[in-house]
């Protein structure tokens, strides 16, 4: 009888899931029965962005955190799919630090050329799943948004892709209920432009912190306050930043720190983090976890210690992104299809944990967390075929841009790149990025 797998979420960790299981299929290799379930009403994940803050067209809690204007963070070369290049897609290379609409155009080309959008039921919200420990399978209960029904059906493993960047950690800070400006979370921010002309305070110094903060630099805010709970991000701030310890409390129009001063701001955004949160998990499925390298109860990263035929794909702090939730994809089908094998022994599983977490708690410095990852995701492409690429080649060149955004934090998306994929070097951007106002695929791709 044909196994059945449930993927949650087609994001890119689950259209990761797909394109692993597709990858055979091309080959005339028989797969189990794949169904993914998505609870927007197009694929993409995070990278789908939509205005809606709050809840979505039907009364869901919005997933997506994505913003207007957003730009690629981190070097495209970092996290390039190994069996797709950005030049495949494009006809050329591209500058190294794309804008949300290239970067989601790229994402789809990969699965539109795979052929995998059928096994994608969308609008269909996970609502409860179940283990059955003597028939040793999962009943997963699902709404369809589109007809308003509900239904269940039977799987023999369940790949939990939904991500971990979609429920805001808010927290509440003495005076808030007063504050006669606007408090949002990073999850709720949607467009710079928004706080043109405004003193900003931005509690917390996650990459959220530095990069809707230079949003709003780049888009014309008055100010930007920084308050931080341990250290300041430290870099060269232009004159209209400064940084702060913690925020303590608020009155109307005025923002109060542990150092004694205090502000006068329009806009409070809180960039505090996000949680891992399965609602449609028990318990004893569910997992709890910090954001960390090394996720807790995760067998090889990927496999839940508790369960093994319950696998998480991207629930780690991420350097890698993308060719680290293939190989984890991979690593997860391989699984599936019974090619590798997980110890029985529970201790052993938790063992590897152990070993995992300890490994990264030895670290002291970012090039350490970069290469730990990196040797993670050699680790996993050594057990698959997933095509083998420079995996130290993508470390250096996130240790390069940790350098760059030292050196000009408002200019680190200038810089270039060689992808580890073709070879190639990318080319400069035609603007630099504080200058570049229009986010358009268009306008990116103008020679």
């Amino acid at each position: 009888m044909t196994q059945r797998v449930a993927v949650i979420g087609a994001g890119p960790s689950g259209l990761a899931q797909l394109r692993a299981f597709q990858s055979d299929a091309a080959k005339g290799i028989n797969i189990p029965k794949v169904v993914c379930f998505e609870k927007q009403s197009n694929w993409g994940g995070l990278w789908n962005y939509t205005w809606r803050t709050g809840v979505d067209e039907h009364g869901e809690p919005v997933h997506g955190s994505m913003y207007r204007y957003l730009w690629s963070n981190g070097p495209k070369e970092g996290l390039e799919f190994a069996d797709y290049s950005f030049e495949e897609h494009f006809g050329k290379q591209i500058a190294s630090y794309p804008p949300r609409a290239v970067m989601f155009d790229y994402i789809q080309g990969r699965v539109k050329k795979a052929g995998v959008r059928d096994w994608i039921r969308f609008s269909t919200v996970v609502r409860n799943v179940t283990y059955d420990a003597d028939s040793d399978k999962f009943t997963v209960t699902v709404h369809d948004q589109a007809t308003d029904r509900m239904y269940s059906e039977v799987f023999d493993w369940v790949v939990v892709a939904s991500g971990h960047f979609s429920t805001p950690n808010v927290p509440e800070f003495p005076g808030f209920e007063r504050f006669n400006g606007r408090i949002v979370h990073a999850h709720d921010f949607r467009d710079a432009c928004e706080f043109k002309d405004k003193d900003i305070l931005i509690v917390g110094t996650s990459y959220s912190a530095e990069d809707i903060g230079s949003q709003c630099w780049k888009y014309g805010c008055k100010s930007v306050t920084v308050s931080y709970r341990t250290a300041p991000m430290g870099f060269d701030w232009p004159d209209n930043w400064r940084e702060v310890p913690i925020l303590q409390r608020v009155s109307e129009d005025t923002a109060f720190f542990a150092d004694g001063t205090s502000k006068r701001v329009d806009a409070i955004i809180l960039c505090t983090g996000y949680k891992h949160y399965f609602p449609f998990l028990p318990d004893d499925l569910r997992l709890k976890t910090r954001n960390r390298l090394a996720a807790a109860d995760l067998y090889m990263g990927v496999v839940y210690v508790h369960n093994p035929k319950l696998l998480y794909l991207g629930m780690q702090d991420q350097w890698f992104t993308f060719n680290m939730f293939d190989a984890q994809a991979w690593y997860a089908r391989d699984v599936i299809m019974g090619r590798i094998a997980v110890p029985d022994d529970k201790q052993a599983l938790m063992a590897d944990v152990a070993e995992r977490e300890a490994r990264e708690d030895a670290g002291t410095d970012n090039k350490y967390a970069i290469h730990y990852q990196g040797d993670y995701v050699k680790e996993l492409i050594a057990l698959t075929d997933y095509p083998d690429f420079d995996v130290d080649g993508a470390c250096d060149a996130f240790v390069e841009w940790k350098n760059h955004k030292a050196e000009n934090i408002m200019g680190f998306r200038n810089n270039s790149y060689r992808s580890v994929i073709t070879g190639t070097m990318a080319p400069q951007h035609h603007t630099p990025w504080k200058d570049a106002l229009d986010d358009s695929m268009e306008a990116y791709l103008r020679n």
